[in-house]
């Protein structure tokens, strides 16, 4: 996702949808009652009841801004659809009548809110940033590889190599010879740089053959990836590759199931509030340090319409200084809805009843 503007002051924010990725992001975003702007089709009447001629309905590309009533994302299908009440539009775009923004891959949006509270924009910069995690990436064939480090913000190349090699059967020495020069580059690097994770990219079969050259401390961390050519604007290709949203997506539940993880060690010891009536309370005194809530809670009780109290809970959570996560990966959403699917981290021991 692309953050084209950020005015907080004017509670406004502009973003780009780049990946179907993106949409479950945006769905997290938005809520009832903020106000979504953009360009959609809408079905417009022409003609009118004083002409003799039938009114024509076309679709038009109109700019339309509404006051949204109800969110739904489907993670299956990644379908996002933003319903609401037009408040501003084109002269034949009635105000006060209903619209969604059905949206995929390039719509760009501009989302008003009253205030934008710390956990959407810390989920908005997540969504921004492609790479949160270190990795090391190596574009190869047999006579050419690139390794480079991903950042938040694009590449940094580390060296490039060309091999001697013959042209002939794959399992000829000379590239054997290359692929242990990969390898030996790649493991100094993975000393100097300490990468979570090594994506290799080649077309064909290369990496198949790269992988039988890989010691196992290196093989434990390494995803195999396919592309087209070994050049550098290769990179933006393989990290739309699905094998490198895996890696990123493995990254992201690690990280979130060590966060339940420690809600489950403050629960054993007293110093939890679970459940939203307890979380509310718990709020509301300051006592919470930090507030688990799951992405499945909160979008079953948009659905239900019944929303707006878990929101409170969180905006009250954080006015406290308190870190609100929202989690959304499988394992360590499924352990948190067990907990009522709200659930924090005191800053003190619960007195015993």
């Amino acid at each position: 996702m692309q953050i084209i503007r950020k005015n907080l002051r004017q509670g406004e924010v502009v973003v780009k949808i780049d990946h179907a990725d993106d949409l479950w992001a945006l769905s997290q975003l938005v809520d009832s009652d903020d106000v979504v702007s953009g360009k959609t089709e809408r079905k417009i009447k022409i003609g009118g009841a004083e002409t003799d001629r039938k009114q024509a309905v076309v679709r038009k590309t109109v700019f339309i801004e509404l006051k949204v009533e109800r969110v739904e994302f489907h993670k299956y299908s990644n379908n996002l659809r933003i319903s609401g009440t037009i408040i501003e539009g084109p002269e034949d775009v009635p105000r006060g009548s209903h619209h969604t923004f059905d949206v995929e891959e390039g719509t760009i949006l501009t989302i008003t809110k009253q205030e934008w509270p710390n956990y959407q924009l810390d989920k908005l910069d997540e969504a921004a940033e492609s790479i949160k995690t270190k990795i090391i990436m190596v574009i190869f064939d047999r006579e050419e590889a690139i390794f480079a480090l991903l950042k938040n913000h694009g590449h940094e190349i580390l060296t490039r190599l060309k091999g001697d090699v013959s042209k002939k059967g794959l399992e000829e020495g000379g590239k054997k010879s290359f692929y242990s020069e990969i390898v030996k580059v790649l493991a100094e690097y993975d000393k100097r740089h300490y990468p979570d994770n090594i994506i290799l990219a080649s077309p064909s079969f290369w990496k198949e053959y790269l992988m039988r050259e890989m010691p196992d401390e290196l093989k434990k961390k390494t995803t195999l990836a396919s592309c087209s050519d070994v050049e550098e604007g290769t990179i933006k290709e393989v990290l739309q590759r699905p094998e490198l949203r895996k890696v990123l997506e493995s990254d992201k539940a690690t990280k979130e199931l060590g966060l339940v993880e420690e809600l489950l060690c403050a629960v054993s010891k007293d110093e939890s509030c679970y459940g939203l009536k307890e979380c509310k309370s718990s709020s509301e005194i300051g006592a919470v340090k930090e507030l688990l809530v799951s992405y499945e809670f909160i979008n079953k009780a948009r659905l239900e319409g019944k929303h707006r109290e878990i929101e409170q809970v969180m905006r009250e959570a954080e006015k406290t200084g308190a870190k609100v996560s929202i989690i959304s990966s499988e394992t360590a959403e499924k352990k948190l809805l067990g907990l009522g699917g709200i659930a924090g981290i005191l800053r003190w021991k619960q007195k015993s009843s």
